[in-house]
């Protein structure tokens, strides 16, 4: 038996063992018709294809995701660790700026009530020293940084006018409108010490002598003068006498 192919069909070619001798050999062929490729196999074979490219792109895309996504959250521990970080610095630095300031205000008050030991008794003397002391700088000069004795700022003629009765006064305008006990404007007293500004940023000072008026070196182009209050109406007094 012979096999072979032709135009897409099996031939089989059979040789019979048992013909007589004296037959011609007789060869007998038969066609078996082989499957072909058709539309509907070859889309189906696509689409497998087609498929496979998907998952495999799908696979890849997640992870991509899953990467970005963990680089994320590792950005964001990184940031909130920052974040409480410096939370924790400013709140100890606005901790110990409340301290700083709760002890400055201390030292300024027990400073004022040591500067304000002179008693009641001996306060109408002492005040009477005071404004002579006063008035008998009217007329002199004005300038800035002079306590004494040819002229003076505001500030350094009221340290020079209490200094004459035992009171140590701060330098400055903005100390000096601290010390003592603060007093309303309605109820002053003689040799009660005047400011402009609030208390503890004051920027002038005067000494009130009574009769609704003050003494102060007042600026370069005055000198020290003796004025009403409604002249320039001061911000608040301090009491130290």
């Amino acid at each position: 038996m012979r096999a072979g192919v032709t135009g897409g069909f099996l031939t089989l070619a059979v040789t019979g063992a048992t013909v007589p001798a004296n037959a011609a050999e007789k060869t007998v062929s038969e066609t078996q018709e082989m499957p072909t490729i058709t539309t509907a196999l070859a889309t189906s074979a696509a689409k497998s294809a087609d498929t496979a490219q998907q998952v495999a792109f799908d696979y890849e895309r997640q992870a991509v995701q899953d990467h970005a996504l963990a680089k994320a959250a590792k950005a964001a521990e990184k940031h909130k660790a920052a974040a409480v970080k410096k939370a924790k610095a400013e709140a100890e630095a606005r901790k110990k700026a409340a301290e700083a300031r709760k002890a400055k205000e201390e030292a300024r008050a027990s400073r004022s009530d040591e500067r304000t030991t002179l008693s009641v008794s001996s306060a109408s003397g002492s005040t009477a020293t005071l404004v002579s002391f006063l008035k008998a700088q009217l007329g002199k000069a004005y300038v800035l940084g002079a306590t004494g004795s040819s002229s003076y700022d505001c500030s350094g003629l009221t340290q020079a006018a209490f200094r004459q009765i035992g009171i140590d006064l701060p330098r400055v305008s903005q100390d000096q409108s601290t010390t003592g006990t603060q007093v309303g404007l309605d109820n002053l007293q003689v040799g009660d010490i005047l400011y402009w500004g609030s208390a503890g940023s004051a920027y002038h000072v005067a000494v009130y002598v009574g009769d609704g008026k003050f003494i102060g070196a007042q600026n370069p182009s005055t000198g020290i003068v003796e004025r009403p209050l409604s002249y320039d109406m001061p911000t608040g007094a301090v009491r130290v006498l």
